[in-house]
Formats: structure tokens, sequence, C-alpha cells
């Protein structure tokens, strides 16, 4: 009973130690969670609601591993034994914040474009930061456990020559594809164009290939090397709004003046009636030609983004339409006047 009594003195400030550092991470994880969870719900910002939701797993075996370290050092294990268990506990909490960062990262760097109105970040952004964070929480773990960090750098970066020796155009797609990532000449959701026609929105820059959706469903895939090459046409930079000119033609007989006031009075409807144009832009018209059987003119619209264009030209053109039929304006068929001349003697 003794000894019992002793061992258990022995190892009373330790156990104390452990128990107290389970009750509180007990009551993190169940109240004081809770509370701030409902708190992040009212602020207008991700992060916070992000930060809570990565690192809430990893908080009560977090605690335990660093409540490890003091009692440990008050136990009365030996010296060995002790330094044994801190590197095992600091292992431990090295594991649990190296997990904890690379989940918050690689959920911040993903966003929320349909709530915040801003483009999605490319998933190789994302795999691409996480996998750094893991790789440092490697090393940090190695050196802890007393691997020589020096002698294995050197190895890895001998070993990576050979490799990058060898996959030279995956190493390609990939620098390619973090230059596109970081300088963003196009962004996931953009509205592109490529120099050999292909036409679409950009679905996500991964490692080797970006994806980009295209009008009929399909899915056109593009290496990142040769896309970073390439001239392309971005229709949602500088911004999504798109001007969109609209080739009109009326007959020669036709009054010009009540031709640009009728036109640009159903542009003005459209483009305010319209949910795919702009309600701040104001149409404006231009005569453009003595065609050869019409006076031709330009109508600008401008249209909220690049898909939308098709649906506010549709709707216009279909106004004008009859709006010109009512007013007894003629859009003419394309035609030739052949003036015959009599010759002399007849």
């Amino acid at each position: 009973m003794t000894d019992l009594s002793a061992l258990f003195e022995g190892w009373k400030t330790s156990l104390g130690i452990l128990a107290g550092a389970l009750l509180f991470g007990w009551l993190l994880r169940t109240a004081l969670f809770r509370h701030l969870h409902r708190l992040s719900q009212r602020t207008a910002t991700r992060t916070d609601d992000i930060l809570l939701d990565s690192t809430r797993r990893y908080w009560l075996p977090a605690i335990l591993f660093a409540a490890l370290l003091p009692a440990v050092r008050v136990s009365p294990l030996e010296a060995d034994y002790r330094i044994v268990i801190e590197r095992a506990a600091l292992t431990g909490l090295l594991l649990m914040l190296t997990f904890a960062t690379s989940r918050f990262v690689g959920a911040w760097l993903a966003g929320e474009p349909a709530a915040e109105g801003a483009p999605a970040r490319p998933s190789l952004l994302q795999n691409f930061a996480r996998t750094t964070i893991l790789l440092a929480g490697a090393i940090l773990i190695l050196d802890n456990a007393g691997v020589e960090i020096k002698t294995l750098l050197t190895a890895l970066g001998v070993g990576s020559l050979a490799v990058a020796l060898a996959l030279q155009p995956t190493l390609s797609n990939l620098f390619a594809g973090l230059h596109l990532s970081v300088s963003k000449p196009i962004r996931v959701g953009d509205q592109i164009e490529l120099e050999d026609g292909t036409r679409g929105m950009v679905v996500d820059i991964g490692w080797r290939t970006t994806q980009i959706l295209q009008p009929a469903g399909n899915l056109a895939i593009v290496p990142n090397a040769r896309l970073s090459d390439m001239r392309l046409l971005n229709y949602s930079l500088p911004a999504a709004v798109q001007a969109i000119p609209v080739p009109v033609g009326v007959s020669y007989d036709s009054n010009l003046g009540e031709v640009e006031r009728l036109t640009l009075e159903v542009a003005t409807a459209v483009q305010r009636e319209s949910e795919t144009g702009d309600p701040d832009h104001l149409p404006t018209l231009v005569f453009t030609a003595f065609a050869d059987s019409a006076i031709t003119f330009n109508v600008v619209l401008r249209a909220r983004d690049f898909a939308d264009r098709l649906v506010l030209v549709h709707e216009f053109i279909k106004r004008l339409h009859q709006s010109y039929a009512e007013a007894g304006i003629e859009i003419p068929f394309p035609q030739q006047v052949v003036h015959l001349e009599r010759g002399a003697g007849e």
C-alpha cells in the first residue's frame, strides 16, 4: 500500500496535468467551439469559418500532446525515457499543426466564387500550397526525430535533378500552370478564345492541363505549356461587361433621323429591361456606310458578361424588327439596280 501511495505521489502532478488538459480540450470542443461558430456566422468574411472547420478535429489531440510535455518533465521517469516521450509528443503536436494548416490553406484558397462573386482559384494553386506545407511539416518532424536534414536535403537535391531531366515536359506544364495561376492572365470562370478558335469557360487549371468548357458542353483539355505560349482573347478581363456592336441596314428611302430616334429608343428599352443588359449603359448609334442595297449603321449595346451577349442581341433584333414594321421602315434584301441604256439608233 505504501508503494502504491508513493507511486501515486510521484505521478500525481503529471496525471493532474493530463486530466486538466483532457477536460479543457473537451470543453473547448463542445462549448467554446459552438459559441465561436455562432459568432463566425455573423461576420462577413469566411476566414473565421474556414479556420474553425479546419482546426476542429485537431484541437483535442493537439492539447493532449502539448500537455504531455510538461507532464513528462515533472514525472518520476528516467531522463532517457522523458526525452523519447517528449520527442514523440512534439512530433504529434507538429503533425496536428501541419495537417490543420494544410486544410486551412487549401480551403481558403478554394474560396466560394458563387457567394463572393470572385473567380474560383485553380486546383493547382491549392494542391501546390498544401503540398508545400506538408513537406515543410515533414522536414520539421524529421528534424525533431533526430534525422540529419542536411544530408537528406542533399540526397533529395541530387535525386530531384535526375527526376527533372527525365520529366522535362511534365515540369514544363507544372511551372506553366503555376505561372498562369499566379500572374492570372486567365482565371477560373473566365470566358476565353484561343488562337486556334477554341472558345469557352475556364473550368480549372491543373498541374498539367487547363480545362475549358465549350458552349456545346464539350471539355477541351489544353496543356499548360502550350496555353502559356498561345495568343488568346480573355472576354472577362479587364471587366466582365461586353460591348456588342449590332449591324443594321435600312433602305435609301428611309428618314435617317426617324431611324436613329426609333432605334435608340428600342435599344435603350432593351438595355434597361433585359436581365442580361447593363442598365447603366446608354446605347449609341453610328452610321457607317452607303452599302450596295442599304444605308448601314451599328448599334452598340452592352451585356453583363460574355454569356449574355446572344440573349441581349436576340431581344434587340426581335423588338427592332417589330418597331420598324409598325413605323413602315424597310430593311431591304440584298439587291442590285441595273440601268439599261438604249442605243443611239433606237
